[in-house]
């Protein structure tokens, strides 16, 4: 007979390992892995689709396209957590997996640059609610005090997933033509899906908010997560909800709140324009198409590594920091691609840059911690994502505007500054809170960011419900 939970010492913290959340990592791991593919297989493919004379696209057409997507994103970003309320986590992460994989298959069929375009903003629905749920579940689930490292873990996903869209492009794109490639975008639902359902479980706490505190005790039990409780909760509804976002800028946070904002927006515009308009800018450069489309699989294997680095380093010396030097590396990098570097160099910088920018983005959702409380948490980071997708939006834009106005080397200053803008936002948040520090902030921000491993139950206004016990 298995032993009661409560045979552990009164008071003794349920053990967590990598291993007992394992299942659970590995889920969000395929569904990121899939994310960064749809995400950049628009990339992989942009050069034949506008060398494809027949179907109309230009650059500055591209680069417009590119910014529905990521418009799509911020609205399903933001209106994530209001459907995670009603439905659940596991049924979002269910659904967005639906939704872009038919926005793949739309664009695949499209008569049309519209009907593509159409196609793109229905994937970024899907791809902007996938991220921030899959955030949460990690952070919920992530051993103790390592959860920059299982985020950090979690993103290598996305940059396998970016790896992959450009084999498809260059495996597939010159002889089979691009629209091969966004059928390719379809195989999320068919693989991806069911697993989720049947092996991905829902939050405890999402779960006890329902009202189904048996299967909430059942899942804690399952991956040694604290048991649920009910804890004070603010106000439901909209009032609820604008009392919620009104917290994010009591004393001690409200300066901290806009420069992480800034910070995020910064961070996406470099995820989302560099992602999209990599191998263009460098073909405008003078690297030939196939040299041009690789630099994105290059720069997605240095993203792997950075994850990995920086998730143990914020670990130990706090995401602020990471994510500010990060941010400093990734404008010398960016910077240094102005120059015409034989191939092998361009390489070569191509592969360290994205181990700084794509981790320095992830490290500024992993400072969240070291600014909001608990309760707070869902709420601030829903908006950390949220505000940031509009730097994913302005990233494709002033990419296709850089690139149609024929100067690639004004795209990489572009960056650059961008890099050194949330640099500056990141570095100023332990400045701002040390100066503005309350005494209810004190247990918050003695806890190094990064090292809190479970986030707040519900994404939503019902965050503020469901606390683990301590």
């Amino acid at each position: 007979m298995t032993a009661p939970r409560d045979a552990a010492p009164q008071g003794a913290a349920p053990e967590r390992t990598f291993r007992s959340v394992a299942p659970v990592i590995a889920l969000c791991w395929l569904v990121v892995f899939f994310d960064g593919m749809d995400v950049n297989i628009y990339g992989a493919v942009m050069p034949h689709l506008i060398d494809d004379k027949d179907f109309g696209f230009t650059a500055s057409t591209a680069g417009t396209i590119g910014s529905w997507t990521t418009f799509g994103m911020l609205i399903g970003a933001l209106g994530c957590g209001t459907l995670t309320d009603w439905l659940g986590r596991k049924p979002m992460v269910t659904g967005s997996v639906a939704l872009f994989s038919l926005g793949s298959a739309i664009c695949a069929l499209a008569p049309s640059a519209a009907v593509f375009g159409g196609g793109r903003f229905i994937a970024g629905l899907g791809l902007g609610g996938l991220m921030p749920i899959s955030l949460a579940i990690v952070a919920e689930f992530a051993p103790p005090r390592r959860a920059a490292l299982a985020t950090g873990l979690m993103m290598t996903s996305y940059h396998a997933g970016g790896m992959a869209a450009t084999g498809l492009g260059l495996g597939l794109g010159p002889d089979h033509g691009w629209r091969v490639v966004f059928w390719a975008g379809v195989i999320p639902a068919v693989v991806a899906i069911p697993l989720v359902v049947k092996w991905l479980p829902e939050s405890p706490g999402v779960l006890l908010a329902k009202g189904r505190a048996s299967e909430a005790e059942a899942v804690a039990a399952r991956y040694s997560l604290p048991s649920p409780t009910l804890a004070e909760a603010p106000e439901a509804g909209a009032k609820g909800r604008f009392a919620a976002v009104a917290s994010l800028f009591a004393p001690g946070q409200r300066l901290a709140t806009p420069l992480l904002w800034i910070a995020s927006f910064a961070g996406l515009l470099l995820v989302y324009g560099v992602s999209t308009w990599l191998p263009e800018l460098m073909r405008a450069s003078g690297y030939s198409l196939s040299s041009s489309v690789t630099f994105l699989m290059v720069i997605n294997a240095g993203g792997i590594v950075g994850m990995l680095v920086a998730g143990r380093a914020a670990d130990k010396f706090g995401a602020v920091r990471i994510s500010a030097i990060w941010f400093l590396l990734t404008a010398c990098g960016t910077f240094l691609l102005k120059a015409e570097l034989p191939l092998g160099v361009a390489y070569g910088v191509v592969f360290v840059t994205g181990i700084w920018l794509f981790s320095a983005q992830v490290m500024v959702y992993a400072s969240a911690p070291s600014v909001y409380t608990p309760a707070q948490r869902a709420t601030g980071l829903g908006w950390i994502t949220g505000v940031g997708r509009t730097g994913a939006v302005v990233g494709p834009w002033l990419g296709g505007a850089v690139v149609s106005g024929g100067n690639a080397s004004l795209g990489f200053t572009t960056f650059a500054v961008a890099a050194v803008l949330g640099a500056v936002a990141i570095s100023l948040v332990p400045l701002v809170r040390r100066s503005r520090r309350t005494p209810s902030d004190e247990g918050v921000s003695a806890a190094s960011p990064g090292t809190e491993s479970t986030g707040p139950s519900v994404l939503g206004h019902k965050e503020g419900k469901i606390l683990p016990k301590h």
